[in-house]
C-alpha cells in the first residue's frame, strides 16, 4: 500500500537540530524508571521530542523515532504531526513500553502527505520497509499464490502463479498455502482437462503425455479436442472459480444423464468423474458460506504474551483456505493495536477483497477502510460481525487462531529446553538466540556453493538463508577447506562493516560476555581485542549469531577458526562430522580446546543437532542444483556423455527446448532419432541424479 513516492518527495521534512538551542532542562519531577537508562535517559528522550516537536508540522504525515545510533525505534502515523509529538513528552499517563521507547529517542523525522490516508497507506509501507523494534511487526510476509488461466494461447494453460501479475489471463486467489492450488489445480484437471504444460512442450508434441492417459488432459496438443470442444472447457473452469460452481455441476449432471440415456455410459463416466472431482474439491474446504461470497477474515488470539492471527480466505463462495501468522508485538499492547497494526502492513502489497472481517475493533477501523478503498478502486468494508453467519465465521478463525497458537507455544517450548541443553552441553554462556550452519556442495569443484542457514528459538528463520557461490579463482577444485574460509570470510567481513561488534572490555574488569549493557560508552570504531556481539532485547534481533555449526571435522574446524581469529572474531564453534559409515546417529562433534565426543543415539539434542546439519545440507545441494542447470542450460548438452552435436541438434529438434528433454521420460527420449535405449537412460539420470 505504498504511496507513489513522486508524491511524497516534495513534501518531505527532516527536522534538524538548531544549533542555536539549548536543551530544555530535565523534568526531575516525573521520577520514572525507565528500562533504558534509568531517569537520565528518560529525560534526555523527552528533551529531544521537546526540541524537535518544535520544528514538526502541523499536517498530516509520518514520523520516526531514531535511537542514538540512528536506527529507527518507532514509527508512527498522525493527522497532526506537530499534537502527536508533544503528546509523548507528558511527564505522565504513559506506559512502560513508550517509556523505554521515549527514553531511548534521540532525533526524530518527518515526512508530510496531502492526507491521512496517505500518512496511514505510508505508515504500513516503513514499518514493513525498516522494521522498528517498538513497532507491531508481521513477520511471515510471503506472496500468496494464485491460480492462473492464461489468455495469451488458442489453448489456455492452468497454472499455478505466484508474484506480479504481468501475464494476461484470468487470476483467481489467493490460496493460503501452495499446498492448497497444487490440490485444486490437481482436481480441476480431472474436472475440466486443461492442460498444465508450457507452451514450447505444448507446441512440440507429437502424441499426447502421461496426463493424458491418466485423465488429466484433454490433450489439445495433439488434436485429441478440437478448439471449439476446449474453449467451453476453459469457459466451464472460469465460471466454476468465478463461484458459478452450482451452475457448472448442475450443467455436467444434465450432460451426464442425457448421455446414459442415450446408452453412452462411457461418455457418461467421463461426466460422473467430473463432477466427483469438482465435489472433491467442494468437500476439503471445510467452511464454506452460502452468505458470503468475497471476504478475508481475521481472528486474534492472546496468551502468554504472544498473539496469533489467524486469516481465512474466501472467494466466490469458497474457502481458499487459511493460514496462521504470529505478529511481533509488545506483551502489553491491546488486542485492536495489534490488529491494526497487522492488516496495514498485510494489504500494503496484497489486494483486497470487498469485505474484511475482524474479531476486535480498531482504533482507525474506518479510516483504514478508506485507504484500502482508495487504493483498490472499489469499496471496501471492514467489519467486526456481531451476529449471523459473519460471526460464526470469525469465530472459526479464532477457533483456529487459539490452537495455532497453543501449538506454537508448545514448540518454543520444546525449542527452547533444546537450546538450553545445547549451551550447556556446548558450554555456552546462555541459550543461543541465532545459530547459523555452514555447508559445501560441489561436483569435483564445479559449480561449487556455500550455504548459511540460520535457527534460532522459533526455529529455522528461511527469510535469512544466505548461499554464496564460491568465486576463489586460486582455490583448488574440491578444496573444502579452503571454500569453507571463502565462505566464512565474505559473510563475517560484511557483518563487521554493517553491524559492527563492540570491544570486549579490559582483562581483569570483566569476563568476556557476547553482550553489553545500554549506554556502556564503548566507541563503535574501535576493534581493539576481541569483538562481542551486541545483546538483543525483546524487541529487535541481532544479525550476530550465538553458535557457528560446520558441517566437517576437525579439518575445516581449524579453516572456521582462522578464519574467525583473523578477523578478531570470537564466536563459539562447533563441527559435526558424520560416522564412519555416514551413519545418521554417530556423529563426532568437535569443539576448540576439548577432545572430540559423541551424544548418545537416541539424545534428543543429538536429533536437534542432526535437523540442523541436514537441513544445511538439504540447502546447499539444492543451491548447487539450481546453479548446476543454470550453467547446463547456458552451455547446452555439451556434459552429457555421449551427446555430440548431431544428436544434440536431433533432441532440441524433437522437443523445441532443453526444458522439455529435461522433463521428458526414458519413452519419450527414445523417440528421437538416434537415441538408443542406453542414451536415453543416460539423458534422463543426468538431469534426474539417482533415477537411471
Amino acid at each position: 500500500m505504498s504511496v507513489p513516492k513522486k508524491d511524497l518527495e516534495p513534501e518531505i521534512e527532516i527536522a534538524e537540530e538548531d544549533e542555536e538551542q539549548s536543551l530544555p532542562e530535565a523534568d526531575e519531577s516525573d521520577g520514572v524508571e525507565a528500562a533504558s537508562g534509568g531517569d537520565d535517559s528518560l529525560a534526555m528522550g523527552r528533551a529531544a521530542i521537546v526540541r524537535y516537536a518544535a520544528l514538526a508540522p502541523a499536517q498530516p504525515g509520518v514520523y520516526r523515532m531514531i535511537d542514538g545510533r540512528g536506527d529507527v525505534l518507532y514509527v508512527g502515523k498522525a493527522k497532526n504531526l506537530k499534537n502527536r509529538v508533544r503528546a509523548y513528552a507528558r511527564p505522565a499517563g504513559l506506559d512502560t513500553r513508550i517509556e523505554r521507547m521515549i527514553a531511548a529517542t534521540r532525533a526524530l523525522e518527518f515526512v508530510v502527505t496531502r492526507t491521512e490516508i496517505e500518512a496511514l497507506l505510508l505508515e504500513a509501507n516503513l514499518i514493513k520497509r525498516l522494521r522498528p523494534r517498538f513497532n507491531v511487526l508481521l513477520r511471515d510476509d510471503k506472496s500468496f499464490p494464485y491460480i492462473l488461466i492464461t489468455s495469451d494461447h488458442w489453448a489456455p494453460q492452468i497454472l499455478k502463479h505466484r508474484g506480479a501479475r504481468s501475464r494476461p489471463g484470468h487470476y483467481f486467489g489467493p490460496f493460503a498455502s501452495v499446498w492448497a492450488v497444487n490440490r485444486t489445480i490437481n482436481a480441476l484437471q480431472r474436472a475440466f482437462l486443461l492442460r498444465s504444460c508450457t507452451d514450447p512442450f505444448f507446441e512440440n508434441r507429437t502424441r499426447p503425455c502421461l496426463l493424458h492417459q491418466i485423465k488429466r488432459c484433454s490433450a489439445p496438443c495433439t488434436n485429441e479436442l478440437d478448439f471449439k470442444d476446449y474453449g467451453v472447457l476453459v469457459r466451464e473452469a472460469t465460471a466454476f472459480l468465478s463461484g458459478r460452481s452450482k451452475a457448472v455441476k448442475d450443467e455436467l449432471a444434465v450432460e451426464m444423464e442425457k448421455a446414459s440415456a442415450a446408452l453412452d455410459f462411457e461418455r457418461a463416466a467421463v461426466y460422473r468423474d467430473r463432477l466427483a472431482a469438482l465435489s472433491a474439491i467442494q468437500s476439503h474446504q471445510g467452511v464454506n458460506p452460502r452468505g458470503v461470497e468475497e471476504a478475508d477474515v481475521f481472528a486474534l488470539h492472546q496468551q502468554g504474551g504472544f498473539a496469533c492471527v489467524e486469516a481465512f480466505f474466501f472467494r466466490a463462495a469458497q474457502n481458499w483456505g487459511n493460514r496462521a501468522y504470529f505478529p511481533k508485538a509488545d506483551r502489553a499492547a491491546a488486542p485492536g493495536e495489534i490488529l491494526g497494526a497487522f492488516l496495514g502492513q498485510f494489504y500494503d502489497d496484497k489486494p483486497c477483497p470487498r469485505l474484511i472481517l475482524i474479531s476486535h475493533d480498531i482504533e482507525d477501523r474506518e479510516l483504514l477502510a478508506e485507504a484500502l478503498s482508495t487504493k483498490s478502486g472499489r469499496r471496501v468494508e471492514v467489519t467486526v460481525p456481531q451476529r449471523g453467519e459473519k460471526k460464526d465465521l470469525v469465530e472459526h478463525a479464532r477457533a483456529n487462531a487459539r490452537e495455532a497458537l497453543g501449538r506454537k507455544l508448545s514448540e518454543t517450548s520444546s525449542q527452547q529446553k533444546l537450546l538450553r541443553e545445547l549451551a550447556e552441553t556446548f558450554g555456552l554462556p546462555r541459550a543461543p538466540r541465532r545459530i547459523e550452519v555452514y555447508d559445501n556442495s560441489h561436483i569435483q569443484g564445479a559449480n561449487a556453493v556455500g550455504a548459511m542457514i540460520v535457527a534460532g528459538p522459533e526455529g529455522f528463520c528461511k527469510n535469512q538463508y544466505r548461499k554464496f557461490n564460491i568465486r576463489s579463482v586460486e582455490l583448488t577444485p574440491g578444496d573444502d577447506f579452503a571454500m569453507m574460509r571463502e565462505v566464512l570470510e565474505r559473510r563475517f567481513k560484511r557483518l563487521i562493516a554493517e553491524s559492527p561488534r563492540l570491544p570486549s572490555p579490559v582483562p581483569g574488569e570483566g569476563s568476556v560476555q557476547h553482550s553489553r549493557t545500554p549506554g556502556d560508552g564503548l566507541p563503535q570504531g574501535e576493534r581493539e581485542g576481541v569483538l562481542v556481539a551486541p545483546d538483543t532485547d525483546e524487541q529487535g534481533d541481532s544479525p550476530w549469531p550465538d553458535l557457528v555449526l560446520i558441517d566437517g571435522g576437525q579439518g575445516q574446524l581449524n579453516a572456521a577458526g582462522e578464519v574467525l581469529a583473523a578477523l578478531g572474531v570470537d564466536i563459539p564453534l562447533v563441527a559435526i562430522a558424520k560416522g564412519p559409515d555416514r551413519d545418521a546417529g554417530r556423529e563426532t562433534f568437535f569443539i576448540p580446546g576439548r577432545d572430540s565426543f559423541k551424544l548418545p543415539p537416541r539424545d534428543p539434542l543429538l536429533y536437534f543437532v542432526e535437523r540442523l546439519r541436514d537441513e544445511a545440507h538439504r540447502f546447499a545441494i539444492g543451491s548447487h542444483r539450481a546453479r548446476r542447470m543454470r550453467g547446463l542450460r547456458e552451455a547446452g548438452l555439451q556434459e552429457i556423455e555421449g551427446i555430440g552435436p548431431t544428436r544434440k541438434r536431433a533432441l532440441l529438434h524433437h522437443f523445441g527446448t532443453l526444458k522439455a528433454i529435461e522433463r521428458a521420460s526414458v519413452t519419450d527420449l527414445m523417440q528421437v532419432d538416434g537415441i538408443s535405449a542406453e542414451t536415453a537412460r543416460r539423458i534422463y539420470g543426468f538431469f534426474h541424479e539417482g533415477a537411471a
